[in-house]
């Protein structure tokens, strides 16, 4: 089994995991050890803004589920966004130089709607967005924008900003400042950049703090966790860690570190590799260090503030 960069540092900080005891935990406190639970989302018209949903669902790997088109999820939003710590939502632009439902698509009869009544505050959200910059120079992914503000107005805890560098538009209303607030793709004009941008962009949200369990629901505060004593008869969240559970984390631990001697030699070349030629950059805010390789092209996350040399 061979297992990724990332994975790996995950499952040594795992490893020390040597000792439990028994506590109540929210299935939502237990996800934000590992991460944000990340549901990928979008609307398309042609197929493009698809595509560009499954590269970012590739990029993110295990770390993500979906992508989901929004026109199956009608009636259901509200139960879906519910399953995830933080959204990633795409829309291509058709309705240009409108006010609203500029995207033409589901997302069109949902803004209004069904997430109106929706309770997202604090959830991380990112945006991503197609548009042809040439034939619509003046209006590129304008429904980017109302999709970010859609979202932000629910209390949402927006990220991924982009710059405008490498574009040909005149304007657009996804320009927040002097950033887009969104991944911006053009399929007809620079589809060759798009692989990269969305690499870029993905680890870009994980500096940010995106996969940190951030958002209401999975920034729990001790009190937030102590509460959930009294709701474990009526909440399917609860997980009360009793001793059949400690015996399974316990077990879960062993094979964790079975894998690991297993996978000896794959470290050391790692660490190898590391050592000579990443670069560290630590984030103080999400207190996570970004190692990005000399080329640029490669990079994996440690929970560790690098040393200063």
């Amino acid at each position: 089994m061979k297992l990724g960069l990332y994975s790996i540092v995950q499952l040594l900080c795992l490893c020390q995991l040597n000792a439990f005891s028994p506590i109540v935990l929210s299935q939502r406190s237990v996800t934000s050890l590992f991460g944000a639970k990340v549901g990928i989302f979008f609307g398309t018209s042609t197929g493009n803004t698809a595509n560009v949903a499954d590269m970012i669902a590739e990029e993110f790997g295990d770390d993500a589920e979906g992508p989901f088109e929004i026109d199956d999820l009608q009636g259901n939003v509200a139960k879906t966004f519910a399953e995830y710590d933080a959204l990633i939502v795409g829309t291509p632009t058709w309705n240009t130089g409108a006010d609203t439902e500029r995207s033409g698509t589901g997302w069109d009869e949902i803004y209004y709607g069904e997430m109106q009544d929706l309770q997202l505050q604090g959830k991380n959200v990112a945006v991503f967005g197609l548009g042809d910059q040439i034939s619509y120079a003046e209006n590129y992914a304008d429904a980017s924008g109302e999709l970010h503000d859609v979202f932000e107005k629910l209390g949402c805890n927006m990220m991924g900003y982009t710059s405008q560098e490498g574009y040909e538009h005149e304007g657009s209303k996804a320009i927040r400042g002097e950033q887009f607030c969104a991944l911006l793709c053009d399929e007809i004009n620079q589809d060759d950049l798009s692989a990269e941008r969305v690499e870029n962009w993905v680890a870009q949200l994980k500096t940010e703090g995106f996969m940190d369990g951030a958002g209401s629901s999975s920034s729990s505060s001790s009190s937030d966790i102590s509460s959930s004593t009294s709701e474990a008869s009526s909440s399917t969240e609860t997980i009360v860690a009793n001793g059949d559970v400690v015996a399974e984390l316990q077990k879960e631990n062993a094979d964790l570190r079975k894998m690991l001697e297993e996978n000896s030699k794959l470290m050391d070349e790692v660490m190898k590799e590391h050592k000579s030629g990443y670069t560290p950059h630590y984030n103080p805010k999400t207190m996570v260090t970004m190692w990005t390789s000399g080329d640029g092209k490669r990079c994996y996350y440690t929970t560790d503030q690098p040393k200063s040399p």
